[in-house]
Parts: C-alpha cells; structure tokens; sequence
C-alpha cells in the first residue's frame, strides 16, 4: 500500500509542477473510454483478450503538445484451457502527447500497473501509441502497452473514447 501511495502522489506532484507552469486560459480536455486488446508475446499463450476502460487528462504545455494523465482498469481474460477467470491490473501512466497535424497524434506514457489479485504486486507500465482525434470529441487510438516485473505481459490495444 505504501508503494501505491508513493506512485500516486509523484504522479500527483509531477501533475500540479506541469499545471503551474502553463500560461493562463490553457484549458485542458478529459476523456473517457473503451478499451480493448490482444495479448503478445508469452502472454497470448495463457490470454485470449484484454477488455477495459481509462479516464485520461491532457494539460497543454506548449504548442500541439500535451501533458497526460491516465488510470483505468484492464481485465485479461484467460483461455479455457488455463481455467478461464480473468487477471485485473489498474495502470497509472503520465506521459507527453503531440499532435501532429490534423487531428493525428503520437504519445507515450510510463507508470505503474497496480494488479489486483492477492499478491500480484505492481509492475512497470509503459505504451507508445498513435491516434486521430475528431473533431466531434471522439478519438481513436491504437498502442503497445507492456507490464514490466518478472518477464513483461505485453498487448496490442485499442482505445474509443469521448473527450470533453
């Protein structure tokens, strides 16, 4: 638990750093979405799919650039043959997201994933990604996401969301 709170209040102070430094009328943007993934690696042998969702904030810092704050929850579905069930994690990322033009973005995050089975313990989070916002508040990314601790659980994910 003490790990937890560690990750979360340098993620909350790396946060209000970046909030205190963007100019004033900067108005950042929430979304909300769904997400979806295949398992790689070693893990799409024990997996068959990854279903989820996040909240994410994006704090202008400079031109076409954005800081990120994202938490969420993803379940991994196991296959039959491992038992079925399912393997929840709960990722906490920050990173730096840049649109490229017309609606195009790239991003990358690092954080932690918090597992949430009894004795899962936290793994190192990271994901690059690529993405199209609309200009009707949908977006639509794709990315790696892999879980660093003991070996890396990897997957290939899909991200819907609505920003606001």
């Amino acid at each position: 638990m003490k790990k937890i709170l560690l990750v979360l209040a340098l993620i909350a102070g790396t946060a209000f750093t970046t909030f205190a430094q963007t100019k004033s009328g900067g108005a950042g943007k929430f979304s909300i979405g769904f997400e979806a993934g295949l398992p790689t690696g070693d893990a799409h042998h024990i997996f068959n799919s990854v279903l989820g969702g996040s909240l994410k904030y994006e704090l202008p810092v400079a031109p076409s650039t954005y800081f990120t704050v994202s938490a969420g929850y993803n379940s991994f579905h196991a296959k039959d043959v491992f038992g079925g069930g399912s393997y929840g994690a709960i990722p906490v990322k920050v990173g730096v997201k840049y649109y490229i033009q017309n609606g195009f973005f790239a991003e990358g995050q690092v954080g932690a994933a918090f597992v949430t089975e009894s004795g899962g313990g936290t793994a190192f989070a990271y994901s690059p990604g690529i993405g199209y916002t609309f200009a009707e508040g949908f977006e639509l990314g794709i990315r790696y996401e892999g879980w660093s601790k003991d070996g890396t659980l990897g997957q290939a994910g899909l991200r819907v969301a609505y920003r606001f």
